[in-house]
């Protein structure tokens, strides 16, 4: 009861900065616009709506790192986080308060993305609702890596790191601008060590129905969202252990 109170609370915060859920689902998808319109003067597979789709959901979700590391390193710059830790709430509850009012809000955007997907042209038909499924874990990966940053850096330095940093080295190690056979090497390397190609993949192949195709890329970006959750909680406990010292 005392972690959904605290979620409560979040989300209220949220709601409160507009502007910034305004932008994460707003740039996506004008990125996804541009993209169908030179799909449409210069077909290329890549670009085709139901290839994109999947690559600008993972793009969008990038922005929800932001979301909760700004949330978090708020609240450790203000007296708010202090007197909370103070309460009975462990670590773990504390991540938990921060990640359920993430969820909905990730759910969310990828919703509308699919949404206007839609209007470019995919398909509709239940194979969307496993795509919105195969991402949760991606939203999970992208909340852990914001929860991560805001127990360790001030707002300005999760604003940089989350908001320039994450956003584009999910982009370009995604597969979703360009395909990564094309370069080959090292950066393909780096970029299938790491869950952002995974997330695509898997997800294309929900939209598409190969359902058997889903679970070798899935089971990456499942692991990744285990360890990087488990890596916030353990930070944020050192973290309210020093401050109450």
């Amino acid at each position: 009861m005392r972690t959904l109170v605290f979620a409560s609370r979040n989300q209220k915060e949220l709601i409160r900065d507009p502007l910034n859920l305004a932008f994460g689902i707003g740039f996506p998808l004008v990125v996804l616009l541009l993209l169908s319109a030179l799909q449409a003067n210069i077909p290329v597979s890549l670009f085709e709506i139901d290839r994109l789709a999947p690559g600008i959901a993972v793009f969008g979700l990038s922005f929800i790192s932001l979301f909760s590391g700004m949330l978090i390193a708020k609240d450790r710059n203000s007296s708010f986080l202090m007197r909370l830790l103070a309460s009975p709430l462990s670590a773990t509850d504390f991540i938990l308060g921060y990640t359920l009012p993430l969820l909905p809000t990730a759910m969310a955007q990828v919703a509308i993305c699919f949404i206007a997907a839609i209007l470019l042209g995919l398909s509709v038909s239940l194979n969307l609702l496993v795509a919105l499924l195969v991402l949760l874990p991606t939203a999970l990966i992208f909340i852990g890596i914001g929860l991560w940053a805001g127990s360790v850096f001030n707002d300005k330095q999760v604003s940089g790191l989350c908001g320039a940093v994450l956003t584009n080295l999910s982009a370009w190690l995604s597969g979703t601008w360009f395909d990564l056979d094309l370069v080959g090497g090292v950066f393909k390397t780096i970029a299938e060590l790491l869950p952002f190609v995974h997330s695509v993949n898997a997800t294309r192949a929900a939209l598409a129905g190969n359902f058997g195709a889903i679970f070798p890329d899935l089971w990456w970006v499942l692991g990744y969202a285990a360890v990087l959750l488990s890596i916030a909680i353990f930070v944020f406990g050192r973290k309210m252990r020093s401050d109450i010292d």
